[in-house]
């Protein structure tokens, strides 16, 4: 049988979120949480990450946007405070990016997930999908072979008919697009990589009522992202959001849905 992985990104963004994350996985709701090891509060928050249920993979949701890098960064992060993801995008994609100062922070962001955790991550993924950006994705996938080789890395390419059966597929199919080639890239390195990809929707709406489409036509490694949480935080733009999502994750028959479509939840 296939498998669902059901990933909460963003944990260590606030307590508040970091909290109604752990509570969901000690829910038996969702089996991965992705971590933001950049964080202030990354070292306190992890802290919660103890005595999961075995099932619950943790790994490394490198940041690269927006927030305070752990290293010193004058070209990418002048201020202070690294780029939009946009503004970022398009420099990758003029293969522009600072990317000796990139190295130096993502290997920063490794060492502060192995001090508070004291393994390597399960997975590997990024904030905003940076991981998958030109030049950048190199970085990502040598620093995980060397330092977290049995982790896998999170793609977000799918099928056409899958993406198609899903809500919102402009974003589902500019997702996978960035992401071209780099499953092939993972694997001349040994790294796995998820197989099916699902969760993008506009932050808005009914999200339970979206929920079920994220399983159609999964993939035999199905990974599907979510971001509940509680509370705010100033400049969180999906606050309210997160809200609905935890709630909604809580109240569905998770498990039920995902061997209705043939997936094995939550190992």
């Amino acid at each position: 049988m296939s498998r669902l992985i059901l990933c909460s990104d963003d944990f260590a963004y606030s307590p508040a979120i970091s909290a109604a994350v752990v509570t969901l996985a000690r829910a038996g709701k969702i089996n991965a949480i992705s971590c933001m090891a950049v964080m202030p509060g990354w070292a306190e928050d992890a802290r919660m990450l103890a005595d999961l249920p075995p099932h619950v993979e943790i790994g490394l949701h490198l940041t690269l946007t927006e927030e305070a890098p752990r290293t010193a960064m004058p070209r990418f992060a002048p201020g202070g405070r690294m780029p939009r993801v946009d503004p970022l995008a398009r420099t990758a994609a003029r293969w522009t990016v600072p990317l000796d100062e990139v190295a130096t922070e993502i290997s920063a962001q490794f060492d502060a997930f192995f001090s508070a955790l004291r393994r390597p991550p399960a997975f590997v993924d990024g904030h905003q999908h940076v991981h998958v950006l030109p030049g950048i994705r190199d970085l990502v996938l040598a620093e995980t072979a060397a330092r977290a080789p049995g982790a896998w890395v999170r793609d977000c390419t799918d099928g056409t008919a899958a993406m198609l059966s899903r809500p919102f597929t402009g974003k589902a199919i500019g997702s996978a697009w960035h992401s071209r080639g780099l499953r092939a890239a993972a694997a001349a390195l040994g790294l796995r990589t998820n197989q099916g990809f699902a969760g993008h929707y506009d932050f808005r709406g009914d999200y339970a009522a979206l929920f079920p489409r994220f399983l159609r036509r999964p993939g035999p490694m199905h990974l599907v992202m979510c971001h509940p949480g509680a509370g705010e935080r100033a400049g969180d733009g999906i606050a309210a959001a997160r809200i609905v999502e935890a709630k909604a994750l809580h109240r569905l028959p998770i498990a039920d849905m995902a061997v209705a479509e043939g997936l094995a939840f939550p190992a």
